[in-house]
């Protein structure tokens, strides 16, 4: 039996990017289409197969070990940037600001999705196949601050408050292959209940 249920539910993919150089700046660039590897999107710097741990997983790796790279893509969706927005008293929020891989639209809750969801491309045609793994819930931080700042004075302190629970999802790829904007992304989710050990 599948461990995992392709749903009816789809998302569009609205926008792409890539960081080229994470030292020198947070903001993505936009692309059309992004050619998914192992490694994460090709031209990502925050791609590869392992990267060194930071303070999300101090619990569990001293900083700086290196661990299995689950944090290939940063995902988020239009419908909660757009509720970003409106909380920071913008009128609009570009992606690049937070470095996003991909924007996507049509998937309610969607920070909040389980880890383990994939998301698939599906086209006209055949499905290409391309699958990204949802690893987690993408906290805010304050890292995003001075870019917005730049780009809109006033309004960078407000990003992290104005996130909480619209920041989207990391995520890594499962099955490489091309992904574009316009393309439909199928969700597929784990077949199990939820914990009850707490």
């Amino acid at each position: 039996m599948p461990a995992l249920e392709p749903t009816e539910h789809r998302a569009r993919v609205e926008w792409l990017g890539v960081v080229p150089d994470r030292d020198a700046a947070l903001a993505s660039a936009p692309r059309d289409a992004l050619t998914l590897t192992f490694a994460g999107p090709e031209g990502e710097d925050h791609g590869g197969l392992v990267r060194p741990s930071c303070s999300r997983v101090t619990a569990q790796h001293p900083r700086g070990t290196e661990i299995r790279n689950i944090r290939q893509l940063s995902v988020v969706s239009r419908e909660e940037l757009d509720a970003v927005a409106a909380e920071m008293g913008l009128d609009g929020f570009d992606p690049a600001w937070v470095g996003a891989t991909m924007v996507v639209s049509g998937l309610p809750d969607f920070t909040h999705l389980p880890p383990s969801a994939r998301l698939q491309v599906e086209t006209d045609g055949p499905p290409s196949g391309a699958t990204i793994v949802v690893d987690m819930e993408n906290r805010p931080c304050m890292l995003p601050a001075p870019v917005i700042e730049a780009e809109r004075p006033g309004h960078g302190r407000a990003f992290k408050a104005a996130a909480k629970d619209r920041r989207g999802v990391t995520a890594w790829v499962e099955r490489e292959g091309v992904v574009r904007v316009g393309d439909a992304l199928r969700l597929h989710l784990p077949a199990q209940r939820a914990w009850r050990g707490a």
